[in-house]
């Protein structure tokens, strides 16, 4: 696979993300830019503050961005009662690993969460920042929503060949996206969260992986460790979906429909309005634009 995959993923993720209705409209949607520069997204469901919940995008560390995923990041806002900051985190090949995960923990640091949250490279992302902030001691999200996560830059786990042809995801490309972001082949177990050494003291974690997934495997065994480690986990594997489909399958899949009703669940239940944490409108930020 060339360097041309790159460009071409990127633009049909743009045109698919343009057959998509927009999603709901919201009080506030703004444009806002980190203390770094990079570039991010606030969805604010009402007037009055909610719970921040940061938002990293999946796209195997190489495609996606802001406007793939501002449906998935409205729906979020509205059906949860809570404030969504969504992350343009640098993408691999251009910047491979640790780019995305610094770009995580400057964004988790600056905005304070009450969650953390990512599908697919976008929940690897989210694990590695926790791992790194509970290392450094410093102030962590209370919850880590795990959309059919990465989790194992080996892939080497069943799933990956059981499910890795005809489901969307395949293992060939799996195996591309880990070269682009970790191209050190001997790197990738140590890059792995599922091989962490030590999993203890991370935040509740919500890990919902999907039965034709080939990352389902990874995904479960993560929640099994974290778990194993004292940690407080919801897990769920998804019967009959794929990978990916926190992405717009409900419009077409009413299990796919049902499925983000129960993670919609799942988010209130462990994300109570009471939980507000910083105000995010009384960071300082640069604003980029408004939109509803």
């Amino acid at each position: 696979m060339s360097r041309d995959l790159v460009s071409e993923l990127r633009e049909d993720a743009r045109k698919r993300n343009g057959t998509r209705p927009k999603g709901p409209d919201l009080p506030h949607v703004e444009d806002l830019t980190s203390p770094s520069g990079l570039p991010l997204r606030h969805y604010r469901p009402s007037a009055e503050p909610r719970p921040l919940v940061v938002f990293l995008h999946g796209g195997g560390w190489v495609f996606c961005d802001l406007e793939t995923h501002d449906r998935t990041c409205r729906r979020l806002a509205q059906e949860c009662d809570v404030e969504v900051l969504a992350v343009d985190y640098r993408l691999a090949p251009e910047h491979p690993y640790p780019a995305a995960i610094d770009d995580a923990v400057e964004v988790l640091r600056w905005a304070r969460p009450v969650a953390v949250a990512g599908d697919s490279a976008g929940g690897y992302l989210a694990t590695m920042a926790c791992l790194r902030l509970r290392d450094e001691g410093g102030p962590s999200p209370a919850v880590q929503i795990l959309i059919c996560p990465n989790t194992d830059l080996t892939l080497s786990r069943p799933s990956i060949t059981e499910k890795g042809t005809g489901y969307g995801l395949d293992a060939e490309m799996l195996a591309w996206f880990a070269a682009q972001w970790m191209p050190d082949s001997a790197g990738r177990r140590a890059a792995s969260p599922l091989h962490h050494p030590d999993l203890s003291g991370l935040p509740t974690a919500l890990v919902v992986t999907a039965e034709h997934d080939a990352l389902r495997d990874e995904g479960d065994v993560y929640a099994h460790r974290l778990a194993e480690a004292g940690v407080q986990v919801t897990h769920r594997c998804e019967p009959g979906l794929v990978h990916g489909f926190i992405q717009g399958m409900d419009l077409t899949s009413s299990d796919a429909a049902a499925a983000h009703e129960r993670i919609f669940t799942d988010v209130r239940r462990l994300i109570p309005v009471a939980t507000v944490g910083t105000d995010f409108r009384n960071l300082a930020s640069k604003p980029r634009n408004r939109m509803n």
